[in-house]
């Protein structure tokens, strides 16, 4: 007895991404991992999960270039400003 698959929705596939990148920096930070290539690299997924985020679900996807690069920035500015916050902090 074959049951037909259920295809799923593309906001459906993101937002599983969405929780599996959530629970890998929920488990960096319960190992209680740090150091500069840590924080890096929860930066870099926070940037991933921030663009999918404004494409799939603010609707950013189907706007004009302009609009994306407008948040493309704001988040490498945010992410860059904690980036060196930390990297004061810790010297």
């Amino acid at each position: 007895m074959n049951q037909p698959r259920i295809p799923l929705r593309p906001c459906t596939r993101v937002w599983l991404l969405l929780l599996v990148l959530t629970l890998i920096t929920f488990a960096i930070g319960e190992a209680g991992l740090g150091g500069s290539r840590i924080m890096l690299a929860v930066l870099a997924i926070t940037l991933v999960k921030s663009r999918m985020v404004a494409g799939f679900f603010m609707g950013l996807r189907q706007t004009r270039l302009l609009w994306r690069m407008i948040m493309l920035g704001y988040l490498a500015v945010v992410g860059s400003m904690i980036a060196l916050a930390y990297l004061i902090a810790v010297k």
